[in-house]
This record gives C-alpha cells, structure tokens and sequence, in this order.
C-alpha cells in the first residue's frame, strides 16, 4: 500500500497537523512503513491470546488508604478567583444549561 500526497495531507487533517509539501514528502513513506506493518499485525492469530493492561509483568504497590489531616473548605477555596459558599465558581465550557435547553 503507498499512500498519495493527497492521503497524507487528509490524515494530518484528521490529527490536525499542517505539514508543509517538504514535510509531506518526508512523512508519506514513513507512514506507509507503517500501515504495512499494521497490516502484518492484523494477520497474527489472536485468539488465545489473553487480554492485557500492560506488556510489562508489574505489580502495583499501592498504598493504604488513610485519612490524613486536609484543607477545610474555606482553605481550599481563599485565594479563589470566583466562588460561592463552597465551591469554586469556574465560566461554562460548552455553554449554560439554559442556552443547551432552547434548542
């Protein structure tokens, strides 16, 4: 499989990359190296393969879970730009509740 310019400049759309015609022509073979050896990955048989979380054989050491002496509420939230009586106060990311509600 060898990729076009044109289907390197879509996938650095899609990861949204600008990639100048130079780096265009840099990346393009290496992507296909890639996407063959997806390919070559995609033939292996896996189907007594056990899922897993990690390839390394690691035991996590966790600690205890104690209570420990904190922050009071009003600590936490003295030097805060904008706040109520206990939380902080931050500006809608994606708008308000009532704008999402009028349409």
């Amino acid at each position: 499989m060898s990729l076009t310019a044109d289907d390197v400049r879509r996938l650095a759309l899609l990861a949204r990359l600008e990639l100048t015609d130079e780096e265009v022509d840099a990346i393009g073979p290496q992507v296909t190296k890639i996407l063959g050896f997806v390919e070559q990955l995609a033939l292996l048989d896996t189907e007594d393969v056990e899922p897993m979380t990690t390839a390394l054989d690691l035991d996590n050491r966790w600690r205890a879970d104690e209570l420990v002496p904190s922050l009071t509420n009003e600590q936490a939230l003295q030097n805060a730009p904008a706040k109520d009586d206990s939380c902080f106060l931050v500006p809608p990311v994606l708008g308000t509740a009532a704008s999402k509600s009028s349409h």
